[in-house]
């Protein structure tokens, strides 16, 4: 059971992912900062000094923070589109990588021309017989 184990956690598809999972939390970290310290301050700034996240409302004595839940939802869709630019821009990349040169005409000259016609005669005598 160990043997098989260790084959299976060292096969190249969990290691790759295991170092993706690494760095989409590092990148995770990174955007909701950008998010939090810099996006949201600049909104708020924007709309007057208020916060989304401030908001509650009082329901027999128990607060609702119903802003923090919006606030965790403009989060999400803020890293979300991110993510998605971020992988867009890769996909850009690898296909420029993958889309092969156009190959140029091969240029051949007299000599190479006539040798290809008499072998093309050749294989042409040699299916007729």
């Amino acid at each position: 059971m160990w043997e098989d184990f260790k084959k299976f956690a060292l096969k190249g598809n969990v290691l790759d992912l295991a170092v993706a999972v690494v760095i989409g939390a590092a990148f995770g970290k990174i955007v909701s900062s950008l998010v939090e310290d810099i996006i949201m301050p600049l909104v708020g700034i924007l709309i007057g000094g208020f916060s989304v996240e401030d908001l509650t409302y009082s329901l027999n004595g128990v607060n609702v923070r119903y802003g923090a839940f919006a606030q965790s939802v403009i989060d999400f869709f803020i890293i979300a589109f991110s993510i998605f630019l971020v992988i867009r821009l890769f996909t850009k990349f690898k296909r420029k990588k993958d889309v092969p040169a156009e190959e140029e005409p091969e240029v051949l000259d007299k000599k190479e021309e006539l040798l290809m016609e008499i072998r093309d005669l050749l294989s042409k005598e040699k299916t007729g017989l």
